[in-house]
Parts: structure tokens; C-alpha cells; sequence
């Protein structure tokens, strides 16, 4: 939730704002939607993070969507396995909320 409180200013600039309660649910939205840019978290139920986004970047091979996976995972091992599957980019807890922010807005190339 905080996540999206601190994105949804992004709203007035276009930005369309899609959330999930699982990973199931998730994939389902980025093959019907096509999102730019997804957060995706690694620890979800009914489908894990690592498994949504290796269906959507090497299944489904859609490249054209910008994946940053924020997980308490924080282990080498982990951020290996976030590499391996397709990840853009991968974010420990706890991370800075301006910080997903400022990438927000830089991958989405929305000026604020």
C-alpha cells in the first residue's frame, strides 16, 4: 500500500496504476494490459515473484516490459535467481520509497 500511495501522483501524469493480490493474478494483468513497467515482489502467494517474471520474460518473451523485483531476499543467491529469470533490476527491503519514486519516473521517462 505504501508503495502505491507513494506512486499514485504519478496518476495525474498518465501513469496508470494496476495492482495484484498474487502472483497468479499478476501475470494474468501483464498479459492482458502490457504494462511498461512492473514492480513485481518475490514473495507472493499462489505464484512467487521469480516465477511471474520468468513467464513473462522468458515464456512469454516479453522484453518490452521494464521488471524491478523488491523482495527481503536480499542473498547473493536470491539476487542471482532475480537475474536469471529476467529481472531489470532487483531491490532489497527495506528500500527507500523515494527511491522507487525517482526509478519510477526515469523508467517511465514521466516528468514530475
Amino acid at each position: 500500500m505504501l508503495i502505491e500511495q507513494t506512486l499514485e501522483p504519478l496518476e495525474d501524469k498518465g501513469v496508470v496504476l494496476l495492482n495484484a493480490c498474487n502472483g497468479k493474478q499478476a501475470l494474468e494483468i501483464i498479459k492482458a494490459q502490457k504494462p511498461d513497467f512492473v514492480l513485481l515482489d518475490v514473495m507472493m502467494p499462489k505464484m512467487d515473484g521469480f516465477d511471474v517474471c520468468n513467464t513473462v520474460k522468458n515464456i512469454l518473451k516479453i522484453e518490452d516490459i521494464y521488471i524491478l523485483m523488491l523482495t527481503a531476499k536480499g542473498q547473493e543467491l536470491d539476487k542471482q535467481r532475480g537475474k536469471d529469470v529476467g529481472a531489470d533490476y532487483y531491490m532489497t527491503k527495506p528500500f527507500d520509497l523515494d527511491d522507487i519514486l525517482e526509478r519510477t519516473v526515469n523508467i517511465l521517462g514521466v516528468e514530475t
